[in-house]
């Protein structure tokens, strides 16, 4: 009778973890741009894991907020480096939402297929073995995708995210101009925010994020992951992460 029970909750979690994949690999390959839940802000920061993830994790966290990053795996720094790896989990750890920039940071639509298959691939197993969650959101780089990105992204079970609002630090603007963007934009009233910047920039972390975050407030938004702002789950599964990282490198 024992052994009965146990084989039939190992059926029933075999069944419910199926559905769930099964219920993610319907919905993936959806192009975002905006919210969906009205009333939500979610603010995104690409190209990590870098010096200032850390701050931006403290900074949402004490604002009781939560962001998504979008992180590479060896482009400013190789996420298997330990410093970078336990900068990852982290902001995990945090609550904040892990998501997929690519491998390298290439433009996807050059790619072929197998190309843009690689460079997801190693990201994904790079977040599992560090976080243990299998991601569920990408965001290409550059913003730049086509058929055949879309078409990867659903087949391994990702939507793809874009923004409705670019910050723009990634082309030379100061925090003041940012912030001036930002007041812009929370003027207009949009619906929702899903705000792209970049976590390699001293002036982002440190200066327009606690701004924007007060802004944002301030007007009503509720600061939420990625997946929150559109009523879906973070992952597609979450398991124990991998406990020794040594062996894992970049090259």
């Amino acid at each position: 009778m024992k052994s009965f029970v146990i084989l039939s909750s190992l059926a029933l979690f075999a069944s419910a973890q199926a559905a769930t994949l099964g219920n993610m690999l319907k919905r993936s390959g959806v192009l975002i741009y905006d919210c969906a839940i009205p009333g939500t802000a979610a603010l995104t920061f690409d190209d990590g894991p870098n010096d200032y993830q850390k701050i931006i994790g403290d900074t949402l966290a004490q604002y009781n907020a939560k962001g998504t990053f979008f992180v590479n795996g060896n482009t400013y720094h190789c996420i298997y480096d330990p410093k970078y790896a336990e900068s990852v989990r982290y902001v995990f750890d945090q609550g904040h939402q892990i998501a997929s920039h690519t491998w390298s940071h290439p433009d996807l639509t050059k790619l072929s297929d197998a190309e843009i298959h690689d460079e997801m691939c190693k990201i994904e197993d790079a977040i599992l073995a560090i976080t243990g969650a299998k991601v569920a959101y990408m965001r290409p780089p550059f913003a730049a995708y086509n058929d055949n990105v879309i078409s990867v992204a659903k087949c391994r079970g990702q939507d793809v995210v874009i923004a409705n609002f670019d910050a723009q630090d990634w082309n030379g603007l100061t925090p003041d101009q940012t912030n001036v963007l930002y007041d812009n934009f929370v003027a207009t009233n949009p619906s929702t925010v899903l705000a792209l910047q970049h976590e390699t920039y001293n002036g982002t972390a440190t200066e327009v994020l606690p701004y924007a975050i007060e802004l944002l407030q301030s007007h009503g938004y509720k600061l939420v992951t990625v997946a929150e702002c559109m009523g879906n789950e973070p992952y597609q599964w979450v398991q124990a992460p991998v406990s020794d990282l040594s062996s894992y490198k970049c090259t």
